[in-house]
Parts: C-alpha cells; structure tokens; sequence
C-alpha cells in the first residue's frame, strides 16, 4: 500500500502543487491549510507515514506541528519547508526530531529524492520493530538454534558481552551464520529497542562505500542532490553490523578506526563532525591475522574491532544440531508456504550425513527446496536433490609418493575451482563468486593470482 502524505501550508497554490506532485507519484496525499488543521487531521485519522509542514504559518509554526505529530507517532517523519531567513529554525526542528528540511524555492525532484529517503528510514525503524517482536515472541535469545555444547557455549559467550559496548569480532566459515549471532547480541542488549542495520562491505562499490557508512552533504559529489545521514547516524542508539569487513578498501579502515576512536562521523562534503552512539559489531570469514600480516587490513583497527571475539563454529563440527535445525527450517518454510509437513524417515537420515561445506546456510537452501517440491504432507528423500557441492568428494584418496608438494596442489584446485565457476556463469564474474560463496572482490583477487599478463582480464562484471 503507497505511503500515506499529510501537507500543511498556509498557501493554497503551494498545497495544490504539492498534492498534484505527490499523487502522481502514487502517495495518498491529505492537505490542511495551517497548525490548527494539522492538529485536528492528525488527531482524526491512522499515523501518517511523512508529514511535510511549512515552517512558519500564521496561526503558528512547523514546530508545533512537529510536536502534535511526535505525540501521536514517534515513526512518522517530517519535512520542513522553510525559506532562507529561517534556516537556522529548520535545523532547529532536525535536533527535535524532522528528518531533514527543503529550502523555498525548490525543485520538485529534491523535494521528491528528500521524502523518499525518509520513507527509506521509517521502513527500517519499522523492519527494526518487526524483528524485535518476533524475537521476543518466540526466541528470547536470537536464532541461536542448536543442542550442541558448541552452541552452548556460544549462547553464553553471547549472553555475556550483549550488555558490553565494547566491539565484537564475529569470525567463522561463511553460512555459519555470524549475522544470526549479531542479532542475538543486539537483541539482548540494552540496545535492543534501538536499531540494527546491517551493511555487507563487500557488496557495495567502493566509490560509494564512505557515503552509505558516514552520509554526504548536498552536492558533496555528482549525483548528491539530497543530504544522506548515513548508516552510522541511522544506527544511532544502537547497532551496526559491519558484514564482511575484510572487504573493506585500506582508506575506508582508516576512517572506520577514527570513528571507533571518536564516536563521531564526517559526512562526504561535510565540514563538522556528528557524534553518534554505536555499537559496531563487525564479521569475517576471512582469517584476520594473516591479513594483517600480508598487510591488507589495519593492525590497529583489528585490535579495535577484534576487543571481544566471537568464534561460530561449522556445521560439521556440531553434527547434533543438524536435525534441529532441519526441523526449525522445515517448520519455518512450510509456515511461509502456508503449508504443515514433515520429513520422512530417509530424508532426516540423508541430511545427518551430508558434510555440509556451505554450513547451515547450505542446509536451509536443502530444506527449502525440499518443502517446495514435497507434493503431499511429507518431505520425501528425492525432494532433497541428488547432490550438493557439499557431498562431492576430493579427487585424492591417497597422499601421492615422492615430492609431494601440497601448496601447489591447493593452488590448481582454486584454480580449476575459480575456472568452473567461470564457465558455469557464462564468463561473469559476479555470478561466479556467488556460486563459490564469495564476495566479487575477494573471487577477482584470487582470479588474478591466476591469469597471466597475456592474457588479461575475463569476461564482465
């Protein structure tokens, strides 16, 4: 359903103009011609999604309409509309709580770009809402699922920093599910009713990494038409999952490690620094210190991040977790197909013996697959699949005689691995790295080790 618009100005050709714009885009737009308007609508109808107000009206001002809105909804958001002369009021009403302002005159794309980055925030307010509510409904402890003494004792070692401010390092084989952990150390901290936004570091491009962490000022660089807070401010009060942050490029380590240092973020064209109160809790597949021996990631920032550390261990080292978390997905993917099923006794059997390479991310594609090819109530063995990568075993049953030399062995599997995958792709990069179950730069990185300068570089993105 389109958001829900309340505009209230004194002047009736503004109105007009506005409702015009902001229904053709396909808001439901209501109008009111000054504060007492705005009080009465307000107090008559559902929340409003944005609210975007003049700031000065003769029957009273855009703050007393901030306030008639905060006291009906704190997830609403709101514009100012201001002219010139009163700027410094507009910035006044941002520290109250309005998301940003628009200075008269205005073009209507900036007004449009400015609302929609708005509703961009009340969305993940909301998700944030969301998430809380099923966790505390239904798991008090995150989706820390498990019976193992190796989840154990990660659910005490996660019981036990939640209350922290410190920073966490999260490390562990990818699919093991280090998202699912930081979540769990959110949502059991005093934290939790503040947000969790995540941001996966090696699946945003580099050129515009510095403005989705830290924001960007107006017409900080070609395209920034509209201010941006940034993932750091939008965190603000509560936690920062820094996905991946091996793959973050050298400058951006130096000015995350500042922050860290500081608690205070730049924007991208911005002169101040804006303090903000964040738990950054970062993760990593990668094994951190030998990237900081090769030199590629900051030794003080990994000592930064790397203040508590948090271990998942792989799926194959808790073998007794996989039937209850075959059974947890099982129930969760039927539930989202509005369908009741169970495993038959060959299908429970199969999934205890696979080894599973992709960790618990592997198991659930597995069970979900099963759960939509099941054609009655149970989920049969053939419903499974035949084989996942997973399963298939090396080419060497015994270690070769003579010279035997493992590291070039490990070199020309990656190497075949990476070339697989290429061809499997039809040439594209990107493609190949999400069936090897790594980010874009981590599979370019290790293509190259293998490409001659002759030759050059492979096919596109």
């Amino acid at each position: 359903m389109s958001a829900r618009i309340l505009v209230c100005d004194d002047e009736a050709s503004l109105r007009e103009m506005l409702q015009i714009l902001l229904r053709r885009e396909g808001y439901r737009v209501d109008v009111v011609d000054g504060v007492h308007a705005a009080r009465d609508q307000l107090g008559s109808a559902d929340p409003y999604d944005a609210v975007i107000t003049d700031l000065v009206m003769p029957d009273g001002t855009g703050m007393e309409v901030l306030d008639a809105v905060r006291s009906r909804s704190a997830n609403t958001q709101i514009l100012m509309i201001t002219a010139y002369a009163t700027t410094g009021q507009a910035v006044e009403a941002m520290r109250k709580g309005a998301y940003d302002y628009v200075q008269k005159p205005f073009r209507n794309h900036e007004l449009l770009a400015t609302l929609e980055k708005a509703l961009e925030k009340r969305a993940i307010v909301a998700e944030n809402e969301t998430l809380r509510a099923q966790v505390k409904s239904r798991w008090s402890e995150g989706q820390l699922i498990g019976k193992s003494p190796a989840m154990d004792r990660l659910r005490d070692l996660v019981k036990r920093v939640a209350n922290a401010t410190t920073s966490v390092l999260i490390t562990g084989e990818s699919g093991t599910g280090k998202e699912m952990v930081a979540r769990s150390l959110h949502f059991q901290s005093p934290r939790a009713e503040k947000p969790f936004v995540v941001l996966n570091c090696g699946a945003v491009p580099e050129n515009l990494i510095e403005s989705e962490l830290f924001g960007h000022v107006k017409g900080a660089f070609t395209g920034a038409t509209t201010a941006k807070e940034g993932l750091f401010r939008a965190a603000d009060g509560g936690t920062l999952f820094l996905d991946e942050v091996g793959e973050l490029p050298p400058p951006l380590q130096v000015k995350l490690l500042r922050v860290l240092q500081d608690r205070q973020v730049r924007p991208v064209g911005g002169n101040t620094e804006v303090e903000v109160d964040v738990r950054v809790v970062a993760a990593t597949n990668r094994n951190v210190e030998s990237e900081v021996e090769a030199g590629t990631f900051r030794e003080d920032l990994f000592y930064r991040l790397n203040v508590i550390r948090i271990e998942v261990p792989p799926l194959r080292e808790r073998p007794e977790d996989i039937p209850v978390l075959a059974e947890y997905f099982l129930e969760k993917h039927a539930a989202l197909q509005g369908r009741r099923l169970e495993f038959a006794p060959e299908a429970t059997r199969w999934l205890a013996q696979q080894s599973y390479a992709g960790n618990v991310r592997e198991l659930e594609n597995i069970v979900e697959r099963g759960v939509t090819l099941a054609l009655g109530a149970t989920v049969n063995r053939e419903d499974l699949g035949d084989t996942h990568p997973s399963k298939k075993a090396s080419n060497l049953s015994q270690i070769p005689e003579g010279n035997f030399d493992l590291d070039e062995y490990l070199t020309q599997v990656e190497k075949e691995l990476l070339f697989r995958a290429l061809d499997q792709a039809g040439g594209v990069r990107k493609k190949a790295a999400a069936l090897l179950g790594m980010s874009f730069r981590q599979f370019r990185y290790r293509l190259a080790k293998h490409i001659s300068p002759e030759v050059g570089d492979v096919a596109g993105d």
